[in-house]
């Protein structure tokens, strides 16, 4: 006779297999994965805790927890995440969006609300494209990439918001900024230390796109391009804001200010660590061109 599992049995097995493969919080997310299997929130799985699972949702759930223990990140799994509050669409050819981004969504509003032109630099999964133009229905905002396989998960993105009128996803490199002018430039490029990134946890070391995390040998390449070459497609008074890693606020702003921007400042996260760096070029902003002009 072939063994029954119930909801609650195999989430107790799970939790503690993921557990011994390094998974920290492996019930809560055998929790996830069981639940978006079976198309059910964590309540409704808490109140079918006595239900056997049949043969075929075993086997996809056991899939799913083969790959979590090879520290597959959830989101992959799932093909999904939140941002901004907005679903986003995620796969292996972009970054998982951090919480920690949204700071830079944040202050993108606080300093340019009234932004009419908008450039994401290296935009990934869209992110933070997406997220700013659900809040600046008067901008255009564009977003460029390396990647023809992110710029997909990008328009896709776009599509399942309702904004694919007002964005734009193009080729794309720091090298090259399009000419613009834009009222804000936003970027969350890659800063991690080359050295640092065989010390990352495998979920993003082992999955996560090498390109999106490789910063050069001190982690500020990027840093350094956008410093130098976003001035000039900047319109007066616009701003150039920038998320940065742990102990690289101080060296950003010192970049920026060389690169010519005015009202330097930095942004700690809900951590207290210096998560946004930004500055303002000179001359008074006039709004930007607006969308039938540009």
């Amino acid at each position: 006779m072939a063994e029954v599992w119930t909801v609650l049995k195999i989430l107790e097995w799970t939790g503690e297999y993921l557990e011994k493969h390094g998974v920290a919080g492996g019930r809560r997310e055998a929790e996830i994965l069981l639940a978006d299997l079976l198309g059910l929130n964590r309540v409704g799985l808490y109140l079918n805790f006595d239900r056997p699972l049949d043969a075929g949702e075993l086997d996809r759930f056991r899939e799913r927890v083969r790959r979590r223990a090879r520290r597959e990140p959830v989101q992959y799994i799932l093909g999904r995440t939140e941002f901004w509050s907005l679903p986003l669409v995620v796969g292996p050819a972009v970054l998982i969006p951090r919480p920690d981004t949204e700071v830079l969504v944040e202050e993108a509003l606080r300093r340019a609300p009234d932004a009419r032109a908008v450039l994401d630099v290296g935009t990934g999964s869209g992110a933070i494209a997406v997220a700013l133009s659900s809040e600046l229905p008067e901008a255009v905002v564009e977003g460029i990439d390396l990647s023809p396989e992110a710029l997909e998960v990008a328009r896709e993105n776009g599509r399942r918001n309702g904004l694919d009128e007002r964005l734009r996803f193009s080729a794309g490199e720091m090298k090259r900024l399009p000419a613009g002018p834009y009222d804000l430039i936003v970027a969350n490029p890659p800063y991690i230390p080359r050295a640092d990134l065989a010390g990352l946890m495998p979920e993003v070391r082992e999955h996560e796109p090498r390109i999106a995390l490789d910063g050069g040998e001190d982690g500020l390449d990027c840093y350094r391009l956008l410093a130098a070459g976003a001035m000039d497609r900047l319109g007066a008074g616009g701003w150039l804001l920038l998320e940065v890693g742990i102990d690289q606020a101080a060296e950003v702003e010192r970049l920026l200010r060389q690169g010519g921007f005015q009202e330097t400042f930095r942004r700690a996260d809900y951590s207290g660590i210096p998560r946004v760096v930004g500055g303002r070029a000179p001359g008074e902003n006039r709004g930007g061109p607006r969308r039938e002009e540009v």
